[in-house]
């Protein structure tokens, strides 16, 4: 069964452009991680402050190695080298009960 997780962190709008420059300079390693399904930041375009960074995963356990794994830690380089651009976070878990399917 999918799995969906979600860490909702908290970005200043003056740091969102820095956040998502992290992002598009990550090493990018998740997408050849065994379980992988799919990749969404996104941030919001009403007047909330925080940002959602979305993966799906094939199981709980695939995900479970990614977070486990050296291309993680090599992923999060930025953040313990640089700091947080965010001031909190949380990370969220879900089923996938039902889904319909669109192309990108």
């Amino acid at each position: 069964m999918t799995v969906v997780k979600i860490n909702a962190i908290t970005v200043a709008p003056e740091r969102r452009e820095e956040f998502a420059q992290r992002f598009a300079a990550r090493a990018g390693r998740v997408e050849a991680a065994d379980g992988f399904e799919g990749f969404e930041l996104l941030a919001p375009n009403d007047d909330r402050n925080v940002c959602l960074v979305v993966t799906h995963w094939a199981s709980e356990e695939h995900f479970q190695a990614w977070v486990s794994s050296a291309d993680f830690r090599a992923g999060h380089a930025q953040h313990r080298e640089s700091g947080p651009v965010g001031t909190a976070s949380e990370v969220w878990s879900f089923d996938v009960l039902e889904a319909v399917g669109r192309e990108d």
